[in-house]
Order: structure tokens, then C-alpha cells, then sequence
């Protein structure tokens, strides 16, 4: 069995049976529990009552928090040449077409996003199978394909990025570091459940969230109450 560290010991033991009923507390609590020499990333765990193999119970979009999530991202654009200046003065840090399809096709995936104009998409298909488990094809609904190249690398550069329900209707976002202030996570935190809430799938009868709990990188999960954003 594995051993654990006094302080994650400690960790545990502040948030043992614990549940919060407000953001200030949580995150206060969060604050706590970050006790790594490093920046953590803070994260939000939904389990939500949804079946993702039916399409009316889907969760995939797009939110952009308030304070963004502290990290750069490296966006990759695929589109005709004569949109690589706007894509490059628009952020892009890689520009092509079908030198970067063949790129993708060796491994090389050296971008954290993947921004395609629609009329790329039919040589992407080919990708499907190296871009799709990694979470990086592009779609419309993501808000990854589009022919408003300047506001859709602007809009992902401020920080919007896209997430999704795994198989079994769980989320795990992250929404910030821990040397945000606390302020800025809660504001980010509450943002990020309003998105999760407006984007309810239409198939979803009942209770919409089953839990929610969040966390550090190293730290243990904090449950919160599920009326804590009412």
C-alpha cells in the first residue's frame, strides 16, 4: 500500500467530511490545501446526470472566464494561403495547409488547438483518428471552424477554450492557479457553472448535477454543496 506524505495527510484531514456551502469558504479551503512548492492548476469535477451515448444528453462547448485560466496556449491554424497573415497577426503560432496535414500525419501535434477553415475539412478527415482522441478536430459547435479567423484566434488567445463530458457524464475543467487570488478563482469557478448550467442538454429529465467537488493538482477533493451557486 502506498505510503502517504505528512502533508497530504493534513490535506486530508482538512477536508474530511467537509462540505462547503459558499465559494468564499471553498475557496479558502483551496487555498489550504495547495501546499506544494509549485503553481497548481485548480479544477472542477461535475458528475452530472447525463448519458453521453445518446445525442440529446451531449455536453460540448465553448466558455471563456472572466480571468481567463493562466495558461498560453499554442494554436495551430489550417487554412488556404492566402489567410496566413491574418492568421499570424491575429496569434497564430503555426500556420499551413497541407504541410501541416502531413506534419500531423508523422505525430508532430506541437499546438494545444487546432483552428481550421471549412473548406480544410475534407482533407482533415484523413486526421480523425490521430486528432480525435487527443481532443484536438476541429468542429463547428467548438467553435474550431470557422471563416472569422481574426475573432476566433482573438476570442482563444483571451483564454475561451472547450470542454466536454467524458463517457461516463463527468466534466473535469480546470479553472485556474493557485496563485490566482481568491477573487478571481471564485469568479472564474462561478462563471464556469453558469456555462455548464446554460448549456443543459435537452435530453437531461430531473436533477441536472449529481456532485461537484474541486481540487488542486496534489490536494484532496472538496465537495460543495450543490445549492452553493444559488
Amino acid at each position: 500500500m502506498r505510503k502517504l506524505s505528512r502533508r497530504h495527510k493534513e490535506n486530508i484531514e482538512k477536508t474530511k467530511n467537509k462540505i462547503c456551502s459558499n465559494l468564499e469558504e471553498a475557496i479558502l479551503l483551496l487555498k489550504e490545501t495547495a501546499t506544494t512548492k509549485f503553481v497548481e492548476t485548480v479544477e472542477l469535477h461535475a458528475n452530472l446526470n447525463i448519458d453521453p451515448k445518446y445525442a440529446d444528453q451531449q455536453l460540448r462547448t465553448t466558455v471563456t472566464l472572466p480571468n481567463g485560466v493562466g495558461k498560453q496556449v499554442i494554436i495551430a491554424v489550417l487554412t488556404n494561403d492566402e489567410n496566413f497573415e491574418e492568421a499570424k497577426t491575429a496569434g497564430a503560432n503555426i500556420v499551413g495547409n497541407d504541410d501541416l496535414i502531413e506534419s500531423i500525419t508523422q505525430g508532430n501535434i506541437d499546438f494545444d488547438l487546432l483552428v481550421a477553415t471549412p473548406n480544410m475539412m475534407p482533407k482533415l478527415a484523413k486526421l480523425g483518428r490521430v486528432l480525435g482522441p487527443k481532443g484536438l478536430m476541429p468542429s463547428p459547435k467548438s467553435g474550431t471552424v470557422t471563416n472569422t479567423l481574426n475573432t476566433t484566434l482573438t476570442e482563444f488567445k483571451k483564454g475561451k477554450f472547450e470542454y466536454k463530458a467524458d463517457k461516463t457524464g463527468v466534466l473535469h475543467v480546470s479553472f485556474g492557479k493557485t496563485d490566482f487570488t481568491n477573487n478571481q478563482l471564485s469568479e472564474n469557478l462561478d462563471a464556469l457553472y453558469k456555462s455548464i448550467e446554460q448549456n443543459r442538454p435537452s435530453g437531461v429529465k430531473g436533477k441536472y448535477f449529481k456532485s461537484l467537488f474541486i481540487c488542486t493538482t496534489m490536494g484532496p477533493s472538496i465537495k460543495l454543496d450543490l445549492n452553493t451557486f444559488e
